[in-house]
């Protein structure tokens, strides 16, 4: 659980710990935190970025937007106010807080450690029109909003590019030698790194380092995730797709900011998510995906699969200390 503050009291390693309980490519947690009197400022971790999947580090910035929303939802149950801001220039998240007898902590501030991309299969059931409302009124932004797709000929063809994106991504050595080095095949491996695509949180078995070097050549192919991934959307009854209308890192920022509080509103409700990505990482798709949303002047930036299903294991957070910078 988060820490709610009545008192008035700020507590900034509070604010960075749920702050990283955020959603981010790879798990990668491409951030470091610099703390100041009464304010805090989020800087993108470039050495965790990821060159091959993300290579204009959009992925990257809408992680950075995802920690930023859970810091002010984190702030309103300290009883403080936030104004978010990007530093273009040194590309940076600044944040000051004010004391508000306003604010408080609210289900979306509670969902924050329970908050998981669940990647197991889903049980199809519709979302009743009240859950459907709360998560479209979530998933707006500046610049930014949520189509909440259920017309089967749609959801059918994103089907299609999500298996042409795996058989491309899974084709593409770079690709295969990036994702595999965030893979952690066993709880010794993750505990290690607090990082990374855990076995566990997908159900895979655990198996050691050597073995897994030996045989994910032969498992993890472009057919067998396709397989996997149509299965998977297929029980989903609703995918969302976040769209905006700039390519900036300002609006990379607003759409993780976006996602998240559409996340968090989610598992209030007890819906699950997963990204469902693929077609906006794979270059060529992505003006296919946008054609068959019928997008002016938008662009898809991050694309979901939503329904109700099991909780899966949560995947892991690096030590608060080995993301706060010191000075």
């Amino acid at each position: 659980p988060g820490l709610e503050c009545r008192d008035g009291s700020l507590h900034p390693r509070e604010l960075v710990r749920l702050g990283t309980l955020a959603a981010s490519s790879h798990n990668t947690q491409p951030w470091k935190f610099q703390l100041q009197d009464r304010s805090l400022t989020l800087c993108p971790d470039f050495s965790r970025r990821c060159a091959v999947v993300d290579p204009d580090d959009a992925h990257l910035f809408k992680s950075l937007g995802c920690a930023a929303e859970n810091i002010v939802h984190a702030a309103a149950a300290q009883g403080h106010a936030t104004e978010v801001s990007f530093d273009a220039e040194d590309r940076v998240v600044r944040f000051a807080f004010e004391p508000s007898r306003a604010m408080h902590a609210t289900p979306l501030f509670h969902a924050i450690p329970h908050r998981q991309c669940s990647k197991r299969p889903y049980t199809a059931q519709p979302l009743p029109p009240a859950v459907m409302a709360d998560l479209e009124k979530a998933g707006n932004g500046d610049g930014v909003r949520t189509l909440m797709i259920e017309d089967r000929a749609v959801r059918d063809a994103i089907v299609d590019y999500v298996r042409e994106g795996d058989i491309a991504q899974l084709s593409d050595p770079a690709f295969r030698k990036e994702l595999i080095a965030w893979l952690r095949f066993n709880d010794a491996a993750a505990l290690r790194t607090g990082d990374g695509l855990a076995g566990r949180v997908t159900g895979q078995p655990a198996i050691p380092d050597w073995l897994a070097r030996m045989v994910i050549p032969l498992v993890l192919t472009g057919k067998g995730q396709a397989q996997l991934d149509v299965t998977n959307i297929r029980s989903a009854p609703m995918i969302a797709v976040f769209v905006a209308t700039q390519q900036t890192p300002a609006a990379w920022l607003e759409v993780g900011r976006v996602y998240e509080r559409f996340a968090l509103q989610a598992t209030a409700l007890d819906v699950r998510t997963a990204f469902i990505n693929q077609p906006i990482e794979v270059r060529h798709l992505r003006p296919r995906l946008n054609g068959l949303l019928g997008l002016d002047g938008e662009t898809a930036l991050l694309m979901v699969r939503v329904g109700y299903g099991p909780q899966a294991p949560f995947s892991l957070r690096r030590p608060v200390d080995d993301v706060i910078l010191s000075g």
